[in-house]
């Protein structure tokens, strides 16, 4: 089995896994982009996971306006389609949420860490192959949750629904960190890189990390191109 294959893989475990959970009150809806938006995921997959790396930038979970319209980590429309060459089927989730309607590579809305994020590594790297040389982007958690219009994150879910999403998300981290080899895992925010050094506690890897460059952090609104540029190279990680 090839490592993309590997990758596949894991990420097909992992999403019949939290496909099987449950999530109440004031959770009104989940998307699994793993599930409806499979097919640029796994191309995804395929063209950028087929060889070890040295650096793993880990996400919280997917954007409303990125992952969750396209199956890509930080899936910032123009940057899959346009940048990476990926553009597939999308499909719609069985409970779609009317707030935060699914419409694939037709989404006409920014996902601004996403455009941030990837348009960091387009000005640095120029081509998406150059980056994914000795880089890859995932999330630790596949799943999108919202109440009602408003996007909530895994970390503010109640315990007894935290720890098995928390569980699986680990061991499928745990998966790609073996099957990449990479010297770094740089969590894009303080909770992906404390949830990176659990799930891949024993390994031999660096950890580090990268301001997340939500609109809704002011430290990011303020130039985080600069400032994660910043952190890398103080980190050690890329080179001046």
């Amino acid at each position: 089995m090839s490592i993309a294959q590997h990758l596949i893989a894991a990420a097909r475990n992992l999403s019949a896994e939290v496909d099987a959970m449950r999530f109440a009150a004031p959770i009104s809806h989940v998307y699994n982009p793993l599930d409806y938006a499979w097919a640029p995921h796994e191309i995804y997959l395929e063209r950028f996971g087929n060889s070890a790396k040295k650096v793993i930038f880990v996400g919280m979970n997917p954007g409303p306006f990125g992952m969750v319209q396209v199956g890509v980590p930080f899936g910032e429309v123009a940057a899959v389609r346009d940048w990476m060459g990926i553009e597939a089927e999308v499909k719609v989730p069985a409970l779609q949420n009317p707030k935060r309607p699914i419409e694939g590579f037709a989404c006409p809305r920014s996902e601004v860490s996403g455009r941030r994020l990837w348009g960091l590594f387009a000005e640095r790297f120029g081509t998406a192959e150059n980056f994914f040389v000795d880089h890859f982007v995932a999330n630790y958690c596949p799943l999108a949750f919202f109440e009602e219009g408003r996007n909530a994150t895994p970390d503010k879910l109640p315990a007894k629904e935290q720890l098995p999403l928390l569980a699986a998300c680990d061991a499928h981290l745990r998966i790609m960190v073996e099957t990449l080899q990479p010297d770094w895992v740089i969590g894009v925010g303080a909770w992906a890189e404390d949830r990176s050094r659990l799930a891949c506690a024993g390994l031999d890897v660096r950890y580090g990390r990268v301001l997340h460059p939500s609109p809704a952090s002011p430290a990011a609104n303020r130039g985080w191109s600069e400032a994660a540029t910043k952190q890398m190279l103080a980190q050690g990680v890329w080179q001046a």
